[in-house]
């Protein structure tokens, strides 16, 4: 009889620890999940526990689930990763992107575009990164890590980010070393002289911080300098080229504009490990570089924005705007959603984000495909037609819904009761005060 007794309490404690099991916060159910690191590109279920992401499977049993999102006839993909963006937003009108008003707080833009992390690239330096972590990494709901601009400063402007005396590697470093949890590399941009030493300078800073990428804009010069020293000589296996498709005086290009074709030497660098980011910005991105460029094959390793207050009014709008423009030019999908998520992670060294392992982050985006008659232009008024273009229905960070287009979930708001409690303490406060 004990034996017998001890067998069923056995049993019911397996039983209960495997209902237990089952009681998921979120199954996103139905969906065609893209995810370019496990090779999965077909309708499965996902469900989320804690934060985590606990399931990925071909049907999951949602009745214990808290809470539901029914996502057949859309795109199940890893929180989108935008690695060249400009959030040190501020009030100092004398300056640009550092502290000013030309940088602006991520979460207002992120979430409806399915967008759980950005970088921002090199709005701070290492004398102006405590502020910019205390006043936007520190506050912001978004996953907001950095670029760190070899100019002490940061984007100030002006003849602040010409200065060579206020580029210092070893402080540079220093400061990157101390806070490894949000800085994921160095930044060069807007420097105007025929000189390497800003690029030589943030790439002596990645090394000394133990192997960090340096990510390069340049800024332009009379006559430009060599990209092809540049890939070849300067830069490190790792690091980045941004405004990739860019069709400045200034600088040189991709794509030589008499063959149509991408340099030979640019396949080297890429075979060398240089990685080529979109940056697409005001006037970093042309048709003219990039159809070529992707009808022959070269799709850039990240797809960016370089937002801020002008690039988001402009030809470039938001991160599916610049991705829809990919899609039209032949990259296909599951391409454009790889270097979206998963390539970017491996960049910035964060491969534990891009991907929808269990046991990863729960950042996730759930994206619909809009059909219709689309125009998709650049900055010089060049215009391609679409007939489709990719919205965000649903946004996951950290295993909690952050943005929902069309009340997809169910139910809506399992954080109500406490909305009300907060509420009514904020009301007593007012009170008592």
């Amino acid at each position: 009889m004990k034996i017998k007794m001890l067998f069923a309490l056995l049993f019911l404690l397996g039983l209960n620890h495997s209902l237990y099991s089952q009681a998921y916060d979120l199954v996103i159910k139905d969906g065609h999940i893209i995810d370019p690191k496990n090779n999965i590109d077909e309708p499965m279920d996902i469900a989320i526990s804690d934060g985590l992401i606990a399931k990925v499977s071909k049907h999951i049993d949602t009745a214990s689930a808290i809470q539901v999102v029914h996502a057949k006839g859309l795109y199940v993909v890893p929180g989108l990763i935008d690695i060249h963006t400009h959030h040190f937003w501020g009030t100092q009108l004398d300056q640009n992107y550092m502290n000013g008003p030309s940088a602006f707080p991520p979460d207002g833009f992120t979430f409806r575009n399915g967008i759980t992390t950005v970088v921002d690239a090199g709005s701070s330096g290492w004398t102006s990164f405590s502020a910019f972590k205390k006043q936007t990494i520190d506050l912001s709901k978004t996953r907001v890590l950095a670029f760190l601009n070899i100019v002490g400063q940061g984007m100030r402007g002006g003849a602040y980010e010409q200065n060579t005396e206020d580029m210092d590697a070893k402080m540079s470093a220093l400061t990157a070393k101390q806070n490894p949890e949000h800085i994921v590399g160095f930044k060069v941009a807007h420097y105007e002289g025929y000189d390497w030493t800003p690029v030589e300078r943030a790439v002596q800073a990645g090394k000394l911080a133990g192997g960090l990428p340096t990510m390069i804009d340049f800024g332009g010069s009379t006559p430009p300098l060599p990209i092809r020293e540049l890939f070849m000589e300067k830069l490190q296996p790792g690091d980045i080229f941004t405004h990739a498709f860019a069709q400045l005086g200034a600088r040189e290009y991709l794509v030589d504009m008499k063959t149509e074709k991408i340099k030979p030497f640019v396949y080297e660098a890429r075979k060398r490990g240089i990685n080529f980011d979109v940056g697409y910005g005001g006037i970093s991105f042309a048709f003219s570089q990039a159809i070529p460029a992707i009808k022959e094959g070269f799709y850039p390793d990240a797809i960016s924005t370089d937002i801020h207050i002008g690039s988001m009014n402009g030809s470039m709008k938001d991160m599916l705007t610049v991705m829809d423009k990919f899609i039209a030019m032949g990259m296909p999908l599951s391409k454009v959603i790889e270097a979206s998520t998963w390539k970017p992670a491996q960049i910035i060294k964060r491969t534990e984000l891009g991907n929808l392992s269990e046991g990863a982050p729960a950042d996730i985006a759930v994206l619909g495909i809009r059909q219709g008659d689309f125009g998709l232009f650049d900055y010089i008024g060049h215009r391609i037609a679409s007939q489709q273009r990719l919205e965000c229905e649903l946004t996951v960070r950290d295993g909690t819904i952050v943005y929902d287009y069309n009340g997809r979930a169910n139910p809506l708001n399992v954080d109500f009761k406490k909305y009300l409690r907060d509420q009514n303490i904020q009301r007593r406060t007012l009170r008592e005060h």
